[in-house]
């Protein structure tokens, strides 16, 4: 899907701005030229967002001639080497850390160290840019991110007399009695296995730590180690007790949501984009409530799941000073508060400066994140594993959550492949 975003569209930028979502940043610069400009924001809010987000940038520059290309997600992942390759756009959105690593590796995406140098985004994007460095340099900027954890029907735990779990032992006794209660304690659809991949991060991470999860990610421990075989043990005592729900790989994520809204699930691991479907479909936040992961290994510092989106400049884009004022844009702290407000987005700004939208579970995820994750942040497994080791293993988690007897083969299988890629 095309559009062209020109000045003539001031009734909407006029209200956004109106709104407080002018940007300290790029006032005087006036662009002319073009900007073309690669989204992969495909579900309605999302696209929302970032169409009213460049509709204010055109606003501030009448002489800049946009045009924006909507991509569905599943379909731009298979198509974003062909586009940075030919007929590359000036912008993109993409993913942090490893993800970046083969388009950084192939000479496709620009090195915008150079904005990373610059006071403003030196200073407030801080906290992210680690997960933009590969070899030392920075090649994009973060626009949003959001917390996982433990989102459960704290109606029901108060039913069953439980509190929130600090502790794995904690954990299991509280789904036991979820479980005498006739419920099951997890909702999950795996049908597209990356909900598996969470699973695994946060035991791996709880297990073994941080560090050994990112060494794993980056293929410098073998699958069959006896640490990765400590982590599945502590999933299999889950999946032994009938945690789970039954033929959850015949589910999507969002088709696993009734469960847990009819009390049939008391609990989903999950990211907080999930909370805009849990509110649709009916569960107030009286009902609803979050938790951190719980410790595993005594003495672990907790690392934290908080995937992170990107816009990056193409190393072919062709008009890359307009590309790097939209960038300076987008991370500046009234934008940034502006599209991850609860309204919109209903993530994390990436920006320090930018207020968190006084949202319960956002609020939960800032603090959670700013305060209690020493260990580290992690991107996701699809996203700190590489592409081909990603969808080998994550095929195994679920092969696993369903037949956890096959688990030396599953292993082995996977040993294989990681010999193969790295």
């Amino acid at each position: 899907m095309h559009s062209m975003l020109k000045a003539s569209i001031a009734a909407l930028a006029t209200t956004a701005v109106l709104a407080g979502g002018a940007p300290a940043e790029g006032h005087g610069e006036k662009l002319s030229g073009d900007l073309k400009i690669f989204l992969d924001t495909s579900n309605p809010a999302p696209r929302a967002t970032m169409e009213d987000m460049i509709a204010r940038f055109s606003e501030m520059h009448p002489d800049l001639t946009i045009e924006t290309t909507v991509i569905d997600r599943e379909a731009y992942k298979t198509q974003i080497r062909n586009f940075l390759t030919a007929n590359s756009p000036d912008v993109a959105t993409w993913y942090a850390a490893n993800r970046m690593t083969p388009y950084v590796s192939a000479g496709l995406f620009e090195d915008v160290s150079d904005l990373w140098m610059e006071e403003d985004i030196a200073t407030n994007l801080a906290s992210t840019k680690g997960a933009m460095t590969i070899d030392g340099k920075q090649w994009g900027v973060p626009y949003t991110y959001y917390q996982w954890g433990i989102y459960y029907r704290e109606d029901i735990f108060n039913e069953l007399g439980l509190e929130e779990p600090t502790t794995w032992e904690q954990e299991k006794a509280n789904c036991q009695v979820i479980l005498d209660s006739g419920r099951k304690c997890y909702t999950i659809g795996s049908k597209f296995l990356w909900t598996a991949g969470g699973w695994f991060d946060y035991l791996n991470m709880r297990t073994n730590g941080f560090d050994f999860h990112m060494e794993l990610a980056r293929g410098e421990v073998p699958w069959t180690d006896d640490r990765v075989r400590a982590t599945f043990a502590n999933w299999r005592e889950l999946i032994d007790m009938g945690a789970f729900i039954d033929n959850h790989q015949s589910y999507s994520w969002q088709e696993a949501l009734p469960f847990m809204v009819r009390g049939e699930a008391t609990a989903y691991l999950m990211g907080n984009f999930s909370v805009a479907q849990f509110r649709e479909a009916g569960l107030t936040d009286d009902q609803l409530d979050f938790y951190q992961f719980p410790a595993i290994t005594e003495g672990l510092e907790l690392a934290e799941n908080a995937p992170t989106d990107t816009f990056h400049i193409p190393a072919n884009a062709t008009n890359k000073d307009n590309a790097r004022a939209f960038l300076r844009f987008v991370v500046s702290a009234d934008n940034q508060t502006l599209i991850n407000n609860g309204e919109n987005l209903g993530q994390l700004p990436v920006n320090a400066s930018s207020s968190v939208d006084d949202d319960e579970f956002l609020n939960q995820g800032f603090e959670m994140l700013s305060s209690n994750s020493p260990g580290g942040v992690a991107q996701f497994f699809d996203r700190d594993f590489p592409a081909e080791m990603a969808a080998e293993a994550m095929q195994g988690l679920q092969e696993f959550m369903v037949f956890p007897d096959n688990l030396d083969d599953i292993l082995n299988r996977l040993e294989s492949v990681r010999q193969r890629v790295y």
